[in-house]
């Protein structure tokens, strides 16, 4: 067992300024000493590195590896778009996620020191992003679809189905990445959200003047067009839009699904 949690983790993270990575590994060096762990990041020449971290990583590259049985993707943020598309920058995430995808998430911490000189040769604020691996058991197929622009990857999906082909497994990714579903199926929804949506319907159709009798119907019409905008299985085929995802699935089920969009 570790000899820090994931709070202090947070906490040094706030405190000297870094990224996870690099608080996880100064409190691993540090047997979890707070004080010891901000004196060992400053010693190691991260204090001016850390003083980057302020500044807003919102662009970067996304990469989406597929090795057999496994698949990851990977995200690695910087500030601009200029450095998103330098070339030892979408190499190192490409190499990440393969990295990822093989040994799984805490093998990241081989590659941090990579990931700390590209933040000192190329003076941004770069730190490894949202990070989702996916592993198929029995029975299941599992794909990715990442779609490029300038060269580097933007909008990375993983998608893992029961049953099924290879081939509809990817029709699904590929979906995925230009309809941007928010959850698998409708009990996925948080509560409070479908309530919240509910009433504002229910308002509106109201000031629409629309006859009480008729308004439970209304609703509900209005909000299965709601669901289809964000629930995978109900939304329209993006390439054949009188079938929705779950005709295109027909017996096969998805297990689950993630996306990675920059930006976003």
């Amino acid at each position: 067992m570790p000899d820090y949690t994931a709070k202090d983790v947070q906490t040094l993270r706030r405190l000297a300024g870094v990224g996870m990575m690099d608080a996880k590994r100064a409190l691993e060096e540090t047997k979890g000493t707070m004080e010891e762990a901000v004196q060992w990041l400053r010693v190691k020449g991260l204090a001016k590195a850390s003083a980057r971290e302020d500044r807003e990583a919102s662009q970067g590259a996304v990469a989406a590896v597929r090795q057999g049985s496994t698949a990851a993707i990977v995200e690695l943020r910087c500030e601009t778009d200029f450095v998103a598309k330098a070339p030892e920058f979408v190499s190192l995430v490409d190499e990440l996620a393969e990295l990822v995808a093989t040994k799984g998430e805490d093998a990241l911490a081989e590659r941090q020191d990579a990931v700390d000189r590209l933040r000192t040769s190329l003076q941004e604020n770069i730190a490894v992003g949202r990070v989702v691996r996916m592993e198929s058991g029995d029975g299941q197929v599992l794909d990715t679809y990442l779609h490029q622009q300038a060269g580097r990857g933007v909008n990375a999906v993983l998608v893992l189905l029961q049953g099924g082909t290879q081939e509809l497994a990817h029709q699904v990714a590929t979906h995925i990445a230009f309809a941007r579903p928010q959850y698998l199926g409708r009990d996925e929804v948080p509560a409070d959200e479908v309530a919240a949506e509910r009433a504002t319907v229910e308002e509106i159709s109201r000031n629409e003047g629309k006859p009480e009798a008729a308004l439970p119907k209304i609703v509900e019409g209005r909000m299965s067009g709601w669901y289809k905008e964000r629930v995978l299985v109900e939304q329209p085929y993006v390439r054949d839009e009188k079938r929705t995802i779950a005709d295109l699935l027909g017996e096969a089920t998805v297990v689950r699904f993630a996306q990675v969009v920059i930006g976003s």
